[in-house]
């Protein structure tokens, strides 16, 4: 029974984004040295900290001694390889250039890596901030406000409103702990499922057009755009699989139905630019010009990668500066939280005091 359990639980483990980055960086110079692809992934899974993606490492192995097609097994664990690692490994084989696709696919993964760990660094400290705000504004609900009720309910005299409110919130969570807790994580359990299927598209779009945090989506998506296509074109895919691999990539579906269409488009014979010049709002003039210069000079995979490093740089700028934007403005929510219970509680006070 413990031994299912356990492999149930290994089964379930998820494979971080830096075992695949250490995997393909990995099998590429074993390839380089010579070692077979066979050897190269039983080295591998051996040396894997991670017990899912070990076991995936030692199927993988076996399909190729069995002599499958080494990207055809990849697609058997498409939640582990995406898209765009599965046909950059495709077009390796067929070109024979597996090595330098490998190279050019952990230097995207390195690339997308950081990108979404400055991300995270920087969400980090508001995180923390409104987490601690949440427990002190409940300890004072749960212990300060119930002993200020005795007191007001002794000197008696109509409480304001505000104070009834606060009062009111007071004894719900006193009162109905359990439920309150259980009610806010079945809330927050519905918004999570709303948000990932009926609501997506609008959370999308709210994210977007929200302030300071719809720019950094919209320079991410931009770059993670600019980054797989261009690494895409420069081998042998074809343009159309190419857009179709990115848009999978692409995290804001907005994004992706607009590059899906795109690659709708061109098999009209549209240009990639003159499609995305239509959305300025989510692709500005800067990369459909730049785009449009490499259509014209045939060098469109170096324009996006140029496109890429631009808005890799402006998010890692925006990152640093982060934590000081966002300070003063969760300084002046939690005042407002704060402030407004104080004056809740210290108004009756007061208006009492002044009746004797």
């Amino acid at each position: 029974m413990k031994l299912g359990l356990k492999n149930l639980l290994d089964a379930l483990q998820p494979v971080p984004s830096t075992e695949k980055i250490f995997f393909a960086d990995r099998l590429r110079v074993m390839i380089k040295a010579g070692i077979s692809l066979s050897a190269a992934l039983q080295a591998l899974a051996q040396e894997s900290k991670n017990k899912r993606f070990a076991g995936v490492l030692s199927e993988l192995q076996k399909a190729v001694e069995r002599g499958e097609q080494f990207s055809l097994a990849l697609e058997k664990y498409p939640k582990i390889f995406s898209g765009f690692f599965i046909n950059m490994i495709r077009v390796g084989e067929i070109a024979g250039a597996l090595e330098q696709n490998l190279k050019e696919l952990s230097l995207q993964m390195h690339k997308d890596h950081a990108l979404v760990s400055k991300i995270r660094g920087a969400m980090t400290y508001p995180i923390v901030v409104l987490l601690a705000a949440v427990f002190i504004i409940t300890g004072i609900f749960t212990y300060v406000i119930p002993t200020l009720v005795a007191v007001f309910e002794t000197l008696g005299g109509k409480l304001p409103l505000p104070t009834r409110v606060v009062i009111a919130i007071s004894k719900i969570i006193t009162g109905y702990g359990p439920l309150t807790v259980l009610g806010l994580v079945l809330i927050a359990g519905f918004l999570v499922w709303f948000v990932r299927t009926k609501g997506q598209r609008l959370w999308h779009a709210v994210l977007l057009n929200f302030l300071i945090i719809g720019p950094v989506a919209k320079k991410v998506n931009l770059a993670r755009f600019s980054r797989t296509l261009g690494a895409l074109l420069s081998t042998d895919i074809p343009v159309i699989k190419g857009l179709e691999v990115t848009a999978d990539v692409l995290g804001n579906v907005h994004y992706k139905t607009i590059v899906r269409q795109v690659s709708e488009e061109i098999k009209k014979g549209v240009a990639i630019s003159e499609v995305l010049k239509k959305y300025p709002k989510l692709f500005p003039p800067l990369i459909t010009t730049m785009i449009a210069v490499g259509e014209k000079s045939g060098t469109t995979d170096d324009m996006l990668r140029e496109v890429a490093e631009f808005y890799e740089d402006d998010v890692d700028q925006i990152t640093k500066n982060l934590a000081t934007i966002i300070e003063p403005l969760l300084i002046l929510f939690l005042g407002l939280i704060i402030g407004g219970i104080a004056i809740s509680i210290i108004t009756p006070i007061y208006s009492l005091t002044q009746q004797f």
